[in-house]
């Protein structure tokens, strides 16, 4: 009877043991899976809640603002699947620590100065992003920072060319050979920027304002001349002669500046000298891979690679406009500025503070505050 009275409670115990086991063997499998989902390269699965570029934290809904789509750290996988190409391990490293940097530097700036913005994105946020769907890169047109070499390289990503050399200004300008992101449905825009590796090239921003004007007001160019010579002296100029109110001809430096100061501007902004963070809304759209025109070749080249472009395809850097001009430099740029104030130059910088701020460039004059 003892024995008889003991045998369920032996069985239950025997029960008990068994389940356990497999509780245990289910969670090994799982594990194992993880491990071999991860692949070589990896780092030890951890808790990514902290990480700002863990893919984990990316998933957003269609109206917020749109975050990474994938990691710059080196351990992520879009490192670990790309070959390095010419670039040494320590230079991978290096340029990787310096993209990451740049990528937390926006996420602190833009938490301190533009918590309060609206997360919605519009067509009119994305107006200045083109799209190439084989190697899935948005990238955002900054003018005078590269832009014209960078469409190039879409182009023959997205195979409407065979190479870059071959490709004419016009052509990329005004050939319509480049798909905007602001061309598809609302859908199409939101896949996109949660999945697509979302790419900028920034410039030093007074560098920059120079370079636009020596550009489209020191060399022949109707359009500019006709659509803001003609108003830029009509309003700054005294005593401007027929000819320069006729043709728009002659625009001096002094005068781009008082238009580009003026609250009530006889004519509106233009792509080639609005700020940057203007043209590209970073605060919205949380860019992957913010480079700098200074490093242009070095980091164009490391992104074609983590981009797993051929790997012949670079970067040119060719200048098409003008080539008899010399590049615009810091050098020529305080040439440039020592036409105007001291207190146009405050200004000026003032207009581009938030650029300054964004992409950590220092105040080019020493006169500055």
């Amino acid at each position: 009877m003892t024995q008889g009275r003991r045998l369920p409670c032996s069985l239950w115990f025997v029960l008990l043991f068994a389940a356990g086991g497999l509780v245990l063997f289910i969670h090994q499998q799982d594990l194992s899976e993880m491990v071999q989902q991860q692949g070589p390269g990896y780092p030890p699965i951890h808790n990514t809640k902290n990480n700002v570029s863990s893919p984990s934290s990316t998933s957003v809904s269609s109206s917020s603002a749109v975050s990474s789509s994938s990691s710059i750290s080196s351990s992520s996988p879009i490192f670990s699947s790309c070959a390095s190409g010419s670039f040494s391990p320590e230079s991978w490293k290096k340029l990787s620590s310096v993209l990451e940097a740049r990528q937390q530097l926006m996420k602190e700036i833009c938490a301190k100065y533009k918590s309060s913005i609206s997360k919605t994105i519009t067509r009119h946020h994305v107006k200045h992003l083109f799209v190439e769907d084989k190697y899935k890169l948005l990238y955002c047109q900054v003018p005078k920072a590269g832009c014209s070499n960078w469409k190039r390289t879409l182009m023959v990503l997205a195979g409407q060319a065979s190479n870059t050399q071959s490709i004419k200004h016009d052509t990329v300008h005004y050939g319509d050979h480049l798909k905007k992101l602001d061309s598809f449905d609302r859908q199409g825009i939101m896949h996109r920027l949660e999945t697509y590796t979302k790419v900028m090239f920034v410039r030093e921003p007074m560098e920059r304002m120079v370079s636009a004007y020596r550009d489209k007001f020191e060399n022949p160019n109707n359009y500019y001349h006709s659509l803001f010579g003609k108003p830029i002296i009509s309003k700054y100029r005294v005593n401007p002669s027929w000819a320069a109110l006729k043709t728009g001809n002659g625009v001096t430096f002094k005068e781009f500046v008082q238009y580009l100061l003026d609250v009530h501007r006889p004519v509106g902004m233009d792509i080639h000298w609005e700020q940057a963070n203007q043209l590209c809304n970073p605060c919205l759209i949380d860019y992957d891979f913010i480079g700098k025109f200074e490093n242009m070749e070095e980091e164009s080249n490391f992104l074609l690679r983590l981009a797993g472009a051929p790997p012949n395809l670079t970067l040119p850097s060719f200048k098409d406009r003008n080539p008899t001009d010399k590049r615009t430099s810091m050098q020529i740029t305080e040439k440039y500025f020592s036409q105007v104030s001291t207190l146009e130059r405050q200004r000026v910088y003032d207009f581009y503070y938030m650029d300054y701020l964004m992409f950590n460039y220092s105040k080019p004059f020493k006169d500055l505050y």
